[in-house]
């Protein structure tokens, strides 16, 4: 098996230092500072969870609809919320677009692109969550159906608020098949049955019911998705990260292991 240089940050009490750890098969090491949480890893979906970004997708929908001959508006947008783009495309097709499955996929990929280049549109109080989580030693994963530069560009001005991320790229199933989750999980070296331990924050029904699919404790955030997800199978949903700090997050995970 080859060995993997990988960076991380192990936390301390005084200071963190950034150490090459050598692992196999690509395994991140756990590195908790909190030995009294439950809480293994969060796994942080990233477009209306980790940035308010649906908004930037549905511009650019409705720009390349209208330019190539189609019709699409937001309800139509936010319908598609959390759907791979192909699955996206198909739709604005079906609505009069000209363009190809493949043409829509790269140009609609590339206008939101741009726009995260210029600005990342974070949530209210997510960096804080995160920053959260780091402080306490809690992993926290990107897991994301974008391409690969664009969870890059998420990766670099995050400033290591993530470990390590899963993207579309990657050679898995995509949402709602958990699979994005598992293999989160397994580079981080936890094993299917302790996905209880661990939290998958998502905010559409593709992304809730892959959390579910996992195993994972799933919690639906509501604060940017005009859709009800309250029907969902999530085990809790939150309005905003006011409050929501590794504390809050092992609290759920507790929670639900108690039932």
């Amino acid at each position: 098996i080859p060995l993997i240089p990988t960076v991380v940050r192990r936390v301390t009490d005084t200071h963190d230092a950034v150490e090459l750890i050598w692992c196999t098969g690509g395994v991140l090491p756990l590195l908790s500072k909190e030995k009294n949480m439950l809480l293994k890893a969060v796994f942080c979906d990233l477009d209306g969870t980790t940035i308010d970004s649906e908004p930037l997708w549905h511009d650019g929908e409705i720009e390349l609809a209208t330019q190539h001959g189609g019709y699409w508006d937001e309800d139509l947008g936010w319908e598609c919320s959390g759907k791979p783009v192909p699955e996206v495309a198909e739709h604005m097709i079906e609505h009069g677009c000209t363009l190809s499955i493949e043409e829509i996929d790269v140009q609609l990929k590339a206008y939101v692109f741009n726009a995260e280049q210029e600005r990342l549109p974070w949530i209210d109080g997510v960096r804080e969550t995160l920053q959260s989580l780091r402080d306490a030693g809690i992993p926290v994963m990107l897991v994301t159906t974008s391409p690969r530069p664009m969870a890059e560009n998420i990766m670099e001005q995050a400033g290591g608020l993530f470990l390590d991320y899963v993207c579309g790229d990657d050679d898995c199933a995509h949402k709602p098949d958990p699979a994005p989750y598992l293999l989160a999980a397994k580079k981080l070296g936890i094993a299917p049955e302790d996905m209880g331990k661990c939290v998958v924050l998502e905010d559409t029904f593709v992304g809730l019911e892959a959390g579910a699919a996992s195993g994972a404790t799933t919690i639906a955030q509501t604060c940017t998705i005009r859709t009800d997800t309250s029907s969902g199978p999530q085990f809790a949903s939150i309005n905003g990260y006011d409050g929501i700090d590794a504390a809050a997050l092992d609290g759920f995970v507790r929670q639900r292991l108690a039932q």
